[in-house]
């Protein structure tokens, strides 16, 4: 069984550890002992405080540190690595060239994660480097299947994937938090509009998920019969142009993921 190591055990390395680690076998490290210490207790692993150990004692090494701590890991742990040692990715904004860049002999593949993961709902966007082979992919979309789904994308698309994926819980937090406040504004308690807004988002995605071949849109239209209350709020939208507001959010986010990863 390959051994699996990740530099850091922050909210979202823990939250993949906590899904995977009863399938694979996971180590990882904080190079405060302190941290150490607090993480290997209550991640029920093998904890190191050196990344050096580590990296010596993995088959295939997670970076998921802060992006802006990524290179000077990446410079301290390059004399350890190898080509037959896989290194993942999930620092936002970091491309896999970069990484290239100071890991020259090692397959690369990065991963955009977003919180849900937390509660084994996550969605992860994966892209591989120049040398990342398709099982190399294969392997890490079934290790993360365990809180979550994967799709394979292109470094190139990587931001888009960032601003739908990685910003878009928030952005559906805010448009649950507006659906709740407009019914408490009517009348109804706001802890009784939150839970019909955020119980209907959710069995709303999983029919969508359900819906084999057929389009969103016949979903909405056989809510929407022409003439009822919800057609009048559709048509409130489309006066609206939601479509607009949405894509300029995603288009602003896309925009904005690009600029921090140059």
């Amino acid at each position: 069984m390959k051994k699996i190591g990740f530099i850091g055990c922050g909210k979202m390395a823990s939250a993949i550890i906590s899904g995977a680690k009863n399938k694979y076998e996971i180590i990882a490290s904080e190079i405060n002992e302190e941290f150490a210490n607090n993480a290997q207790k209550r991640l029920e692993i093998k904890v190191f405080s050196n990344n050096i150990d580590l990296v010596k004692n993995s088959d295939i090494v997670f970076i998921a540190t802060k992006p802006n701590q990524v290179e000077n890991v990446l410079k301290e742990i390059k004399d350890n690595t190898n080509e037959d040692k896989l290194v993942v990715s999930i620092a936002a904004g970091v491309t896999t060239e970069k990484i290239e860049n100071i890991l020259t002999n090692n397959r690369i593949i990065r991963i955009m994660p977003n919180t849900p993961a937390l509660v084994k709902l996550g969605m992860f966007g994966i892209c591989k480097g120049s040398k990342a082979t398709d099982k190399d992919l294969e392997f890490i979309e079934e290790f993360l299947s365990n809180i979550g789904k994967c799709i394979s994308v292109t470094e190139s698309q990587m931001d888009i994937v960032t601003a739908i994926s990685g910003s878009g819980p928030a952005f559906f937090y805010q448009v649950i938090e507006d659906i709740a406040r407009a019914g408490e504004k009517l009348g109804l308690e706001y802890e009784k509009s939150l839970t019909l807004a955020t119980q209907t988002a959710l069995g709303s995605a999983q029919m969508i998920f359900n819906r084999e071949e057929t389009p969103v849109q016949t979903l909405i239209d056989n809510v929407a019969t022409k003439g009822g209350c919800t057609f009048v709020g559709i048509e409130e939208m489309k006066n609206q142009n939601s479509s607009k507001l949405f894509y300029d959010v995603i288009d602003k986010t896309t925009q904005k993921a690009n600029a921090l990863g140059k």
